[in-house]
């Protein structure tokens, strides 16, 4: 057995945790979506063994890559490194879409502003606007909270507001949505972003070029700043992965992709 476990490990495939345990790993976009559906999954299958953990994309991916977890949760597609690492280790990664979601903006609740557009948002982050006076808010320090580079989160809202252009050195990193909207409902200056299960009555959600962000605007294509949410295995997915993957797309599933705050593909 030991020499079969070493053969596999010089071939670069995952050796599993432990028998019969489905780790999952990465984005704590997903992660809302992977914990409830781990949960109902295995009550609904009391022989399956799921483990869900946290960490950011770029976390997950390495882990799969490297053979820690057997699924990778992600709020951004692989970049060509990370599938040319992964070929290189024998591991061909195939990706699972299992909801939409929306990046959405949030500020404090007490907070006058109810809308900015994509370039007032890239002055924010980019240091051109320090005061929310400067875009029609009360005279008060905007504080930025922004995810850290880890994040599938940064890694979109990078390219799809800021340009790629880097943050200001002033912002203050999170490694989770709900670091984000901690901060933020507690902080009357703050302007961060989240994904939309992360949108509750203790922030204010504003609107971007004039949509606001919600199920139908990322459903009709009309809120710009949205993205699929990702689920990766190595290969095609065999036995529990399968099965639990088969489950989340499966309408029991996507309704609890809904009652989480994202979007269903469906």
């Amino acid at each position: 057995m030991k020499k079969l476990i070493l053969t596999v490990m010089a071939l670069g495939l995952a050796v599993p945790l432990s028998a019969g345990k489905v780790v999952l790993e990465g984005s704590t976009t997903v992660l809302p979506i992977a914990q409830k559906a781990a949960e109902v999954f295995m009550k609904n299958n009391p022989d399956a063994d799921l483990s869900v953990r946290g960490g950011g994309s770029g976390v997950g991916i390495a882990s799969i890559i490297d053979g820690t977890c057997d699924i990778a949760n992600a709020s951004r597609a692989i970049k060509p490194a990370e599938l040319e690492k992964a070929s290189k280790k024998g591991r061909d990664l195939k990706a699972h879409v299992i909801a939409m979601d929306g990046i959405s903006h949030i500020v404090h609740p007490s907070n006058s502003v109810t809308g900015l557009t994509r370039e007032q948002i890239k002055q924010i982050y980019t240091s051109r606007v320090k005061n929310w006076k400067e875009i029609g808010g009360p005279d008060l320090k905007i504080v930025v909270i922004s995810r850290d580079s880890a994040s599938g989160t940064f890694e979109a809202f990078s390219e799809m507001v800021l340009n790629k252009k880097k943050v200001r050195p002033d912002a203050i990193m999170q490694a989770s949505n709900q670091g984000i909207a901690s901060i933020v409902a507690r902080t009357p200056g703050a302007i961060g972003y989240v994904g939309l299960g992360y949108v509750t009555d203790s922030v204010k959600a504003i609107s971007v070029d004039g949509v606001m962000p919600d199920k139908n605007s990322v459903l009709r294509n009309k809120y710009l700043i949205s993205r699929p949410l990702f689920m990766y295995t190595v290969g095609a997915p065999q036995g529990t992965i399968k099965k639990f993957i088969d489950f989340l797309k499966s309408p029991e599933g996507q309704k609890i992709v809904s009652e989480e705050g994202f979007v269903g593909l469906k």
